[in-house]
């Protein structure tokens, strides 16, 4: 609908995409420092009040660079999203549960995947596309109303008593270490010189961008490959985001699982983890192959590609509160994500280039396959990187102590 309404091609709509990311990239450089100032609660807030607001600006963008300008705007707003929900998940649970509440909160980006293909093209085509933004927009504020009436961080929480509070901080690692007190605190500028920060960056940068490939381009695959028009689409895009969300949750469970019940170490089982998540999307590859015979083939195979991403998504955000004092975790995140932006941003341009390349020659299937070779090996070498060459012992970070 946005496409024949603004007239773009393939190349218009990845500079799109590209200009979300490249927003969204600078955003979380310094939105995640913001929060480790002012807090979760209030930086969540702040960041989900803007981005309401640029949702609904959509619906006024009259041009294709127009629409690029408030994909941008959403993109900066956005940011602060992961920043802001990895600290609370750090200030609400020990280490070894941090991965599974962590799953299970990226599910819900699972769960608005699912919805909003079952429900915008409806509200588009009844009333109109810019109704569609105006509502997605509205129900951030809705969303913004519980969240100021419900969240406490737990030490103020009523409902929490001080063995749960011992609990949650049961493996605390950023007030005292060996009888000194530590400075939790890290300078933006420190945060670089740590290997471990730059493992998390690279492993973001490699993977960020298949997410967003798919997110954005999964539609249009349908659309190339098998022909789907209208609703038709709305169907197996929801089926795919359902099978990540399963993903992002049991991902999350695995290694929590193998710490309790094997009585492994937490590097042990977060490294085994993420190790089986990244030989998963592999599969990709051959979704194309699988669905010559079936469009539902190909489905299922991306969606257990996507599924894998979720669970490694869950566990490599979780590298960070593993490796870091609470207090720094936010400008960590913010760091990577601005990684993983550029990461995105490459992917699309090249996803843009390709796909127009091979639609003139008449063969965008062979586009489309280049994209998903890269998109079933890059996790592999984002594991290589982070956990044999840059972070092979996730060493928690010991700053200055005073």
């Amino acid at each position: 609908m946005l496409e024949k309404e603004f007239n773009w091609s393939e190349s218009d709509y990845s500079n799109i995409v590209a200009s979300f990311q490249l927003a969204y990239a600078l955003g979380m450089l310094g939105v995640g420092s913001i929060i480790d100032k002012i807090g979760s609660k209030l930086g969540y807030a702040v960041s989900l009040i803007l981005w309401s607001i640029a949702s609904i600006m959509h619906a006024f963008a009259t041009s294709t660079f127009g629409f690029g300008v408030v994909r941008a705007f959403l993109g900066v707003t956005e940011a602060g999203n992961f920043p802001a929900a990895i600290k609370t998940v750090a200030e609400w649970f020990p280490k070894k549960e941090r991965a599974f509440a962590t799953g299970i909160f990226n599910s819900g980006t699972n769960i608005g995947a699912v919805i909003a293909p079952l429900i915008v093209p409806w509200i588009a085509l009844t009333y109109s596309w810019q109704m569609a933004f105006i509502l997605t927009g509205a129900v951030g504020f809705l969303w913004l109303i519980f969240w100021f009436l419900l969240y406490t961080s737990p030490a103020k929480n009523k409902f929490v008593n001080a063995a749960e509070l011992q609990h949650i901080n049961s493996d605390e690692d950023s007030e005292v270490i060996e009888g000194a007190e530590v400075q939790a605190d890290i300078p933006w500028s420190k945060l670089l010189t740590y290997k471990q920060t730059w493992a998390f960056a690279v492993g973001k940068f490699l993977s960020d961008g298949v997410w967003w490939f798919f997110l954005f381009w999964l539609p249009a695959f349908l659309i190339s490959e098998y022909g789907l028009v209208g609703m038709e689409i709305s169907f197996p895009v929801a089926v795919v985001y359902l099978m990540a969300g399963v993903g992002s949750v049991a991902g999350g469970w695995l290694p929590m699982w193998l710490m309790n019940t094997k009585g492994w170490s937490m590097v042990r089982a977060r490294k085994t983890a993420m190790l089986i998540y990244a030989f998963i999307p592999i599969l990709v590859m051959f979704s194309q192959a699988a669905g010559s015979y079936n469009m539902w083939y190909a489905v299922i195979v991306i969606g257990v590609a996507m599924s894998a991403h979720q669970a490694w998504s869950a566990n490599i955000l979780t590298t960070v509160s593993d490796m870091f004092p609470k207090k720094s975790i936010g400008a960590v995140i913010g760091i990577g994500g601005m990684f993983g932006g550029f990461g995105s941003i490459a992917l699309a341009k090249s996803a843009g280039a390709l796909l127009d390349y091979y639609k003139a020659q008449g063969d965008i299937q062979t586009g489309y396959y280049i994209l998903f070779l890269f998109c079933g090996t890059a996790y592999l070498i984002a594991w290589f990187l982070m956990f044999r060459v840059l972070a092979p012992k996730m060493t928690p970070i010991q700053p200055g102590v005073k």
